[in-house]
């Protein structure tokens, strides 16, 4: 069989792939989250907020959405996260690549709960 007819079954099949790929994961909210960070990011994003009558006290401009966009714009801190705890992990997120700035978040089975809050 010629180079030329080899290269062109295989380009056929791989296109054919693709497509069924394509009408597969159509519509289907699927990602690849291969980091750690991101991983957490995803899961946190996927549960129900809520937020502590304490950080509403102190804060009473904190909104379900801003804790959405923190968790999207900050990073994950694993050095002060406390991910070996049984019943509910405590996620340290620092917001905005400023280390004055975090906020605490409690992950458990279905919610999370916004613990603590440090901005200027």
């Amino acid at each position: 069989m010629k180079l030329l007819h080899r290269i062109g079954y295989y380009l056929g099949g791989f296109s054919i792939g693709l497509i069924l790929l394509a009408f597969i994961f159509n519509g289907k909210k699927t990602s690849c989250n291969y980091s750690p960070s991101a991983r957490v990011k995803n899961d946190l994003l996927q549960k129900k907020i809520q937020i502590d009558s304490i950080v509403l006290e102190n804060n009473p401009n904190i909104s379900v959405e801003k804790v959405k966009d923190w968790i999207n714009s900050g990073n994950v801190n694993f050095s002060k996260s406390e991910t070996k705890r049984d019943s509910c992990r405590l996620y340290h997120i620092d917001l905005f690549e400023k280390k004055n700035q975090y906020i605490r978040i409690e992950n458990c089975l279905k919610t999370i709960h916004l613990v603590e809050i440090k901005t200027p």
